[in-house]
């Protein structure tokens, strides 16, 4: 008998993490090109130690990546243009205890960016071929960071992602929901309408889920709230809690840090883009007096497993967070 399709949830064992090795700063980031690459290090640092970590580098960047990774980060040589793998790497199913590649069309979050992406719409590919397992091109544009699953049939998507004129012209939510659930092993499909207000400028991804919300292992949703009346993402936990519990779902908010405004405008700083890893969840700490409570709250939602909080504004200064740039390939029982 064959077992179903099945998009495991990050909570479930994994064999390695898959990252990428950053080839530029961006501008508008206020960052140098090491103060990412330092960045991006830590967090593949931090998660070697729980777990294997394969790094992909630009042949041209390999000696920058030697001097920064730990030894326990394995490094390999490919041509790419950015380094959020979430997006550009490919979404792993099980099926029949076999993984499987899904390659999500890939095209700078609906043309959002200022560097090419020709070299990242072929990373999923070659991951899949590095592995020797199958790949499966999907029949839409889509993100990694752009869905959640719970593992047990549900899957949390955005209406400005998915149905992005600039990514899928002419879908709708029924059409995208019949290509996830084939691509995943889905059932129920939970549309929030946007994301977090920084998300929508040059190089965001103009709402991915995975810094608004998340699932817990128990079945809760992790969900952002901003608690500053001035701040624009103040609105969205309003507008998104009714609309979880008529779904069903157990809300548990993690508090938006105190800091508001960084040298650009309003920050994204969320806690929700966290990453779990075997033994461990990898949170991004932002030097303020909410980093202690949201430890708290994760270690309620993770029972024994790590609370690593890591010091993340470089990497949302870049536009995004540990969750972004971090891909877990899971075990293949699933």
């Amino acid at each position: 008998m064959i077992a179903p399709r099945r998009m495991p949830p990050e909570w479930d064992p994994h064999t390695a993490t898959w990252m990428g090795f950053p080839r530029v700063s961006y501008a508008e980031s206020g960052l140098s090109r090491e103060d990412a690459r330092r960045a991006w290090a830590l967090v593949a640092n931090t998660i070697s130690e729980y777990e294997p970590v394969r790094m992909l580098c630009h042949p041209e960047d390999l000696k920058a990546a030697d001097k920064c990774l730990a030894e326990a980060v394995d490094k390999i040589t490919v041509n790419l243009n950015d380094a959020w793998l979430r997006d550009i790497g490919p979404t792993f199913v099980v099926e029949d205890g076999g993984l499987i590649a899904v390659d999500w069309q890939f095209n700078g979050w609906g043309q959002n960016t200022e560097l090419e992406w020709g070299h990242d719409d072929a990373i999923a590919d070659y991951i899949a071929n590095w592995l020797n397992i199958p790949s499966e091109r999907a029949g839409f544009v889509n993100e990694g960071g752009g869905l959640h699953v719970d593992g047990s049939g549900t899957v949390l998507l955005t209406d400005t992602v998915q149905l992005d004129p600039a990514r899928n012209p002419g879908h709708d939510r029924d059409s995208i929901a019949e290509h996830v659930h084939a691509a995943l092993g889905t059932e129920r499909a939970i549309w929030l309408p946007r994301g977090l207000w920084r998300d929508n400028f040059l190089n965001g991804t103009k709402g991915h889920v995975d810094i608004v919300a998340c699932f817990a292992p128990d079945g809760r949703l992790l969900v952002h709230q901003q608690t500053h009346e001035d701040h624009p993402d103040f609105s969205l936990w309003q507008s998104l809690l009714p609309q979880f519990r008529e779904a069903g779902l157990e809300v548990l908010p993690l508090e938006a840090p105190h800091t508001l405004k960084d040298n650009r405008d309003w920050v994204d700083y969320s806690y929700i883009n966290h990453y779990v890893c075997n033994g461990a969840v990898i949170c991004p700490a932002f030097n303020d007096p909410r980093d202690d409570a949201a430890r708290e709250r994760l270690e309620d939602a993770y029972p024994g497993r790590e609370i690593k909080m890591l010091d993340a504004r470089a990497l949302f200064a870049m536009g995004g967070g540990i969750h972004c740039i971090t891909q877990q390939q899971p075990s293949e029982t699933g």
